[in-house]
């Protein structure tokens, strides 16, 4: 890949050719990956793809005026024309109050190494031998009659960034992941599920077998769903779903959605939102985190903060732009710049976990509804009102009784928020962790 001193002076060369044609600042970047994706099905190799892409980025700014353009040609006179397109652009766009990069003195200036790119190479064999024997493991679960086949993937991709306040960073990252969806049948009902993980480290994914064991069982056991009546009951999200909740949570508190208006969590900044002794933890340093980062997408430094400190929220997610906007301080939310206007994003959040695993919530619910799958969710930014159809599994008698589907969770989000149970089955899989959550009397829309 490229060197980081060949980046580093690409990039200086750049910036400074846009300065030389009369920008007054600008950002850049430049970008090479790899990755390697196998699919089987049905015991058999279905496709192998393998690709590598470089990129360059360029972003300059002509007082409040800003253009941005990209590129794959990293030749002096492919750059010098991509500098001199940028500039062209920028001197025609409209000005944006709110446009700019960092100011020097708010830059990060040093960083820990967080490793993200140290895991080995993947070889395509590898891949494609732990796809089948995921598949093969799912296949083989009583009631398991097709497959919608196993992927198995790797990538690598490393980043430098510029710009001309003086800041320059290298970020490396690699991801590998495994997945499998099979198809169960029985008295004429067919019924799908899957299983998968994505990690930083192939050697942290599960075993193969387990995965897919676990998609065969996930499918096998939704068999047989009823319909249930419409009534008020309660909800609990298992794990793997109830992130969803908690990451609608976080799109409400983007400060380019508080700026416009358009968030049901808008005049929420220092209230009770979750209930007491919860917290939503935000950690960039993460361990071979899937969203850990070393500095934000403007240049700022990152930090551990409490997004949601003891169910109070204590503040909007900010860029540069949307701190303009509101009259604030810029916190370090913004997404990956350099290049391009940035946005706003978190790294690895989670929400603190409760005492009860996901047995103990059914036992304490006694009764209600275990969500296993959902889709076709709708949330209306401005209340918060919110639908979903899922299905699952009825629970009595704080066990499972049998499958369900067809129904329709409906109600409003912030308050579902304020009343929420965390169970204690909290794992660090994702970019947002949250454990089941036990949602109290919920309308239940059914036959």
């Amino acid at each position: 890949m490229l060197a980081s001193e060949t980046a580093q002076s690409l990039l200086s060369d750049l910036l400074k050719t846009v300065k030389e044609l009369g920008a007054d600042a600008a950002d850049a970047r430049v970008s090479e990956a790899r990755s390697v994706s196998v699919d089987v099905r049905m015991g058999k190799l279905e496709a192998l793809e393998q690709s590598e892409s470089t990129g360059v980025a360029l972003r300059v700014f002509i007082g409040q005026r800003q253009a941005s353009v990209g590129g794959s040609d990293l030749s002096p006179q492919a750059l010098k024309r991509l500098a001199e397109r940028c500039v062209a652009m920028a001197r025609l766009a409209p000005e944006d109050p709110y446009a700019g990069i960092t100011p020097a003195d708010e830059l990060a200036r040093n960083w820990p190494d967080l490793g993200l790119g140290d895991g080995a190479p993947v070889e395509v064999m590898t891949l494609e031998a732990a796809a089948l024997v995921a598949e093969d493991a799912a296949r083989a679960v009583e009631g398991i009659v097709n497959s919608n086949g196993a992927g198995a993937s790797y990538s690598r991709s490393r980043m430098a960034v510029a710009a001309s306040n003086g800041f320059y960073g290298l970020r490396e990252s690699a991801g590998s992941g495994l997945g499998v969806s099979v198809v169960a049948a029985r008295d004429g009902q067919m019924e799908r599920d899957y299983a998968g993980r994505g990690v930083r480290d192939w050697a942290d994914l599960p075993a193969p077998e387990e995965i897919g064991r676990e998609a065969g069982e996930r499918a096998s056991a939704r068999v047989g769903a009823r319909k249930i009546d419409s009534q008020k009951g309660h909800v609990i999200f298992e794990r793997r779903l109830s992130a969803s909740l908690i990451g609608a949570l976080i799109e409400a508190i983007k400060g380019p959605a508080i700026a416009r208006g358009v968030s049901f969590m808008k005049s929420k900044l220092g209230e009770q939102v979750l209930p007491r002794g919860l917290s939503v933890l935000d950690d960039p340093f993460r361990a071979k985190g899937l969203a850990s980062r070393p500095f934000d997408g403007e240049g700022r430094a990152v930090a551990p903060r409490a997004l949601i400190d003891d169910g109070v929220l204590t503040e909007w997610l900010l860029n540069g732009a949307s701190a303009k906007q509101l009259g604030l301080k810029p916190n370090s939310y913004a997404s990956f710049g350099f290049g391009d206007p940035p946005g706003v994003t978190t790294s690895n959040v989670h929400l603190t976990p409760g005492g009860l695993d996901l047995a103990g919530l059914m036992a304490e619910a006694k009764a209600g509804l275990l969500v296993t799958d959902m889709f076709g969710p709708s949330l209306n930014q401005n209340t918060g009102d919110y639908s979903v159809g899922v299905s699952g599994f009825w629970f009595e008698g704080g066990e499972r009784a049998y499958p369900v589907n067809e129904v329709t969770v409906a109600g409003s989000l912030p308050e579902f928020l304020a009343r929420i149970v965390p169970g204690s089955d909290l794992l660090f899989e994702s970019s947002t962790n949250v454990p089941s959550l036990l949602i109290p009397d919920v309308s239940l829309a059914g036959r």
